[in-house]
């Protein structure tokens, strides 16, 4: 009798639970899951034609109702049902925007890459103008011309031309105002 009682023990890990009780999913969040994850997947895919988004429309569902429901609330299922649906049409709706948006970039960066030739030789034009009159200019004017548009703080230009940042804007001025009219003997528009 001993050793029935021993080995019934060790045959059942939870004797005191009934059987079916044992095989049951320890929590209920749990439970709900393993009920309605097909489904939610399904009705998702019915949306999206894809398996594998429809898996990831499952969790994210799943796991926007756990942070904001109980999961023995007597609307889960419905719930779960509807955020599936509406989170699939969502995707849907992204990837419109996304590709219109990727779309218009394209088309953007073609227009660019591909310049009018009237307008590439008017700017070539320009800069030939620009660099010839610059040569005509003192040393001093051009190089503070050059590295300020170059990018430079005044405080970097007056380092590189040994002289005070407060110098800087009125050198830069009388440059501005020394290379605008250089432009204008030689004809070129400003």
């Amino acid at each position: 009798m001993k050793a029935q009682a021993a080995s019934s023990m060790t045959d059942d890990p939870k004797p005191d639970l009934p059987r079916h009780a044992a095989q049951a999913p320890a929590e209920p969040f749990e439970a709900l899951f393993m009920a309605e994850y097909g489904r939610v997947v399904a009705v998702a895919n019915r949306v999206l034609a894809d398996r594998t988004e429809a898996e990831d429309v499952a969790q994210e569902v799943f796991l926007d109702f756990h942070r904001r429901y109980r999961p023995d609330v007597h609307f889960a299922g419905p719930w779960l049902h509807a955020a599936a649906a509406h989170t699939a049409l969502n995707r849907i709706r992204g990837r419109r925007r996304r590709e219109r948006r990727e779309l218009n970039e394209a088309q953007t960066r073609l227009r660019e890459a591909t310049p009018d030739p009237a307008h590439q030789v008017e700017i070539a034009e320009q800069r030939r103008a620009v660099r010839q009159a610059l040569a005509r200019l003192k040393p001093k004017a051009a190089a503070v011309l050059v590295l300020r548009y170059s990018g430079l703080s005044y405080a970097e230009v007056g380092a590189a031309l040994n002289v005070g940042a407060g110098q800087v804007g009125t050198l830069l001025r009388r440059a501005e105002q020394a290379l605008k009219k250089e432009l204008e003997r030689s004809g070129s528009p400003v």
